[in-house]
């Protein structure tokens, strides 16, 4: 029997729509209550199995594990906040000290916030200052936040901008989303068009190299609609940061914490930035952002940033328990997200030669999209197709988050047995094959 919303799930929604202001809630009925493990249970004890990790925040695990939460409750028995910008403490240097094990050399500067939007204004500011330079480049259907300074780089959706202009001084260029190349080609024989772009365009005609700051990156774009760019591309902005005295920033919000396979998600492509940022599973549940720069870079002016929660001590203690289980399970946690990533793309690839519906299936580790086109031929996105097959997934108590215009996104926890991953994608594979009957009439 499939999930149906009773009265308390109801009127949790009615009092949510008097009071809140609207966010981003789609038309699933969710109203949690308490989770563990692979699965969510709502208030009417519906359980179901989180192919979301409440918005790539439980990576490990939901509600995190026993470990985490008893380090949270004995620090909460001790002090909440210690006013970390303006004091000191000891938790977040230590936390600091250890994070930085997970870090190429030369890393060992650290700014904690409270999100992923507030590490990359961050990121922004530390830019600018580092450089004495204004500019920043960023790419189209990138998601770096909502917040002011984030939102002047992020551009995966126009609702997210209309109405907010005008925004700092960003560029922004074309990334390389293989499968709607803006230029028409395709890859390997592209010779990285998008990259020569930059160089030929922007940086020639809009904006001189001496005054950009930095180009922000995401390894793999997430909200844009989980794209993997080529190893050439990511080497060739690296290049073009490093030719042209400007820094290159990572914004591993949602690709971070082994997602894309790796703690960072940029060491697949065999380079490094110059500045990194953090959140969503960092904080096993609780909010922490993270923001880490290369020593060289030098420090920040006394005043120039700071904020109030940053360094939290709650917040702190859940990262550092986590942190401590990851560093003892690095190299499981590798293989256990490139051997279960490669089980989801086999299962959706073989689903793609059978259902025309999908237009395109690409991932790195265990972060995987699923795009789904009305025709092979044109790629017009099936949008409305693709919020039927979640629909119909959430109602078979599956929960799933959309991505770009017409992509599903796939991120169950990297912990997750394989029964519970091959249960969920069964459950992906039944909506389309239902879906994709229902259009062909």
């Amino acid at each position: 029997m499939g999930f149906k919303a009773g009265k308390k799930i109801r009127d949790a929604i009615r009092r949510d729509h008097e009071f809140m202001l609207t966010t981003t809630k789609g038309e699933h009925p969710l109203v949690s209550a308490w989770g563990d493990g692979d699965y969510i249970t709502d208030i009417e004890g519906n359980k179901f199995l989180d192919f979301a990790t409440m918005i790539s925040v439980y990576n490990f695990g939901v509600n995190s594990s026993k470990e985490v939460r008893d380090a949270v409750k004995a620090q909460v028995g001790r002090l909440m906040h210690a006013a970390f910008t303006d004091f000191y403490a000891e938790e977040p240097v230590s936390f600091a000290e250890n994070l930085m094990k997970m870090f190429p050399k030369g890393f060992g500067r650290v700014f904690f916030s409270n999100s992923g939007t507030e590490a990359n204004e961050a990121a922004i500011k530390f830019s600018k200052i580092f450089t004495k330079k204004q500019y920043i480049l960023a790419f189209y259907n990138s998601f770096h936040g909502r917040t002011l300074g984030s939102l002047s780089l992020t551009s995966s959706k126009l609702t997210q901008r209309e109405h907010f202009g005008p925004f700092n001084s960003t560029i922004h260029v074309p990334y390389a989303y293989c499968y709607r190349c803006p230029f028409g080609k395709e890859y390997p024989s592209c010779g990285m068009e998008c990259v020569d772009y930059i160089r030929k365009y922007p940086l020639s005609k809009e904006v001189s190299p001496k005054e950009v700051a930095a180009i922000f990156m995401e390894p793999v774009q997430g909200e844009g609609g989980y794209v993997v760019p080529p190893k050439e591309f990511v080497k060739g902005i690296r290049e073009i940061a490093s030719d042209n005295g400007f820094l290159m920033v990572a914004d591993e919000v949602q690709s971070g914490y082994f997602r894309a396979g790796k703690f960072l998600a940029l060491d697949n492509f065999g380079v490094e930035a110059d500045i990194y940022t953090m959140a969503k599973a960092a904080g096993a549940g609780l909010p922490i952002g993270i923001t880490v720069t290369r020593r060289s870079l030098g420090d920040t002016p006394m005043g120039a940033h700071s904020n109030t929660f940053g360094g939290n001590l709650a917040s702190v203690a859940a990262a550092s328990a986590l942190l401590k289980y990851i560093q003892k399970n690095k190299a499981r946690l590798e293989n256990d997200a490139k051997a279960k990533g490669a089980y989801i793309m086999k299962r959706l690839r073989k689903m793609m030669d059978d259902y025309e519906i999908i237009g395109d299936v690409r991932g790195l580790g265990m972060m995987i999209g699923v795009e789904l086109v009305k025709d092979r031929k044109t790629k017009e996105p099936a949008v409305k197709e693709r919020d039927m097959i979640m629909t119909e997934c959430f109602n078979n108590f599956l929960v799933l988050l959309p991505a770009g215009v017409s992509t599903i996104r796939i991120i169950p926890p990297i912990t997750m047995p394989m029964k519970n991953i091959e249960k969920g994608i069964d459950v992906i594979e039944d909506a389309i094959g239902k879906i994709n009957r229902a259009r062909k009439g």
